[in-house]
This record gives C-alpha cells, sequence and structure tokens, in this order.
C-alpha cells in the first residue's frame, strides 16, 4: 500500500501527500476543506458526480492504466451529470479498477489522488489555490532531489575513499616487485572487475559496450543502494586480500554480500525516504 505522508502546506492549508509505486498522490480531502472544512467528502462527492470530472478520470486512466475496465466506465460516463447520478471515490475504484485514485481509512485517511488528477481537482475548487498548489509541490521535489543528490555524492566519496583503502591492500599483498605501471593498471583494473561483476554482473567494458551514449562509468550511474553496497564490499575485499584469500574464491564471497546487502537495502525504509 501507500507509504511515506508528507505535508505541504498551501494558504494556510496543510495538504498531505502520500507516495505509491514511486508515485506522488496529494489529498483533495485536504484541499476540499479550502471549500468546506467541516464536510471536505461532500465536496469531494460533488466533484465527481460532474460529467467533465468523469470523462477527465476516464481519459486519464485509459492512458496512464492497462487494467482499467473500460466497459464499466462506459455506463458510468452516460449516467454522470444527471441528476440522479452518484459516485464515491470507493465506488469508482471499485467498479473501474482505478489506480488514479486512493481511498484511505482511519487516522491520516481520505481520498488522495495522482498529481495530475489532484490539480484538475484544485482548479475546480479555485484557480488560485491550484497555482499556489502547484507552487509548493514543485518546491518539495526540488528539495527532495537536492537531498538526494547530496546523499548520493556522499555516498560516491565514499565509495572513492575506499577505492584507495582497496588499492593500497593490492599493492601491499598481491602486486609483485618492480613491474611496469602497464601491468599495474592491469592488476588495479583487474581487482575493480572483480567488484562490479561481484555487484552489477559484468566488467566496466561490457557496461561501456552497452550503454555507449552515457558519460562517465558504471559506478557514476549506480543507484545509491548500489554505492553503499560498492563501499561495504570494497573494504571486505581489502580484508580478503590481507588474508591471502584468492580472487575466484573472493568473488563468489563478494557476490553473496553483494546480493544480501541489496535485499537488505531496498527492504529498507530509510533508504526509501530518500526517493
Amino acid at each position: 500500500m501507500a507509504k511515506k505522508i508528507t505535508l505541504l502546506k498551501v494558504k494556510n492549508q496543510e495538504i498531505s501527500i502520500i507516495y505509491k509505486k514511486n508515485e506522488d498522490y496529494i489529498s483533495l480531502t485536504d484541499i476540499a476543506k479550502v471549500k468546506n472544512q467541516d464536510e471536505p467528502k461532500d465536496v469531494v462527492k460533488n466533484w465527481f458526480r460532474n460529467r467533465s470530472t468523469v470523462e477527465f478520470l476516464g481519459l486519464w486512466e485509459r492512458i496512464n492504466n492497462p487494467d482499467f475496465k473500460g466497459v464499466e466506465f462506459d455506463p458510468l460516463l452516460k449516467e454522470a451529470g444527471s441528476n440522479s447520478f452518484t459516485l464515491s471515490p470507493t465506488k469508482w475504484v471499485n467498479t473501474t479498477n482505478a489506480i488514479g485514485i486512493i481511498t484511505k481509512t482511519g487516522r491520516g485517511g481520505g481520498t488522495f489522488a495522482h498529481k495530475d488528477i489532484a490539480y484538475e481537482f484544485a482548479s475546480w475548487i479555485s484557480a488560485e489555490f491550484k497555482l499556489f498548489l502547484i507552487k509548493e509541490f514543485q518546491r518539495l521535489k526540488t528539495n527532495e532531489n537536492e537531498q538526494l543528490n547530496l546523499n548520493w555524492n556522499l555516498q560516491r566519496t565514499l565509495s572513492k575513499i575506499n577505492y584507495k583503502i582497496h588499492t593500497d591492500a593490492i599493492k601491499e599483498n598481491i602486486m609483485p616487485n618492480l613491474i611496469s605501471n602497464t601491468q599495474k593498471n592491469f592488476v588495479y583494473a583487474n581487482e575493480a572487475d572483480l567488484l562490479n561483476v561481484a555487484l552489477f554482473g559484468i566488467t566496466a567494458k561490457q557496461w561501456k559496450e552497452a550503454n555507449p551514449t552515457l558519460k562517465g562509468n558504471m559506478r557514476d550511474d549506480a543507484t545509491i543502494e548500489q554505492l553503499v553496497v560498492l563501499s561495504n564490499m570494497e573494504s571486505i575485499n581489502a580484508l580478503l586480500i590481507e588474508q591471502g584469500v584468492i580472487q575466484s574464491e573472493r568473488l563468489i564471497q563478494l557476490n553473496k554480500v553483494a546480493i544480501s546487502q541489496m535485499k537488505s537495502l531496498l527492504a529498507n525504509n530509510n533508504i526509501n525516504k530518500l526517493k
């Protein structure tokens, strides 16, 4: 179900936002309080009665939802706008298998809508309020992106520091004496690719061949989770090198570490909050 609640303040009205499948859903119930503080549910239901609303919701679902029940939608559209027509958010979701609307019960509950739909609803409430909502939402996303970039850069820096520890271990325990710089680079690259294969499943050369238009290397294109695991693997590999573990055995152990730690990080709510 939906995770993480964020609050926006728009013209002194708190607006809740929840996240589901990497999409933002804004509370229509909170927006409706601008028009009716005591009975916001009635405001939402009135909006759902409009034919233009049903047409918009149906169009959005057809574009974004491959499992939308178009056959069940047609009778709703035909009746929409008539004096006897009623349509609740729950009925809309249950009848059409809609994904653009989420209904939540209990504390912090209400009707939430994908931001595209929420903007349409806010426009129906007040054109001025819609503009302020868009402005505050964009500010929120900018701040989130800046935080994400900050954490990514931090992990990238940590990865580079650990890589220095890693190469020092290679120099002290693997490098034979009196070899050329070319040979040294080969050994370093060989050990770097050991980590690449353990974590990414391919070598740096294979990644570059598969992504000729991207700048930098595979680590520059890595996720936060991958960078965290990479930092840990570099320290572990340095320790294994010092213990004299052969490369083939280290690859097996590091791959197990990568799989285990990635599973753990992807299930970690603290990491998910950065997204």
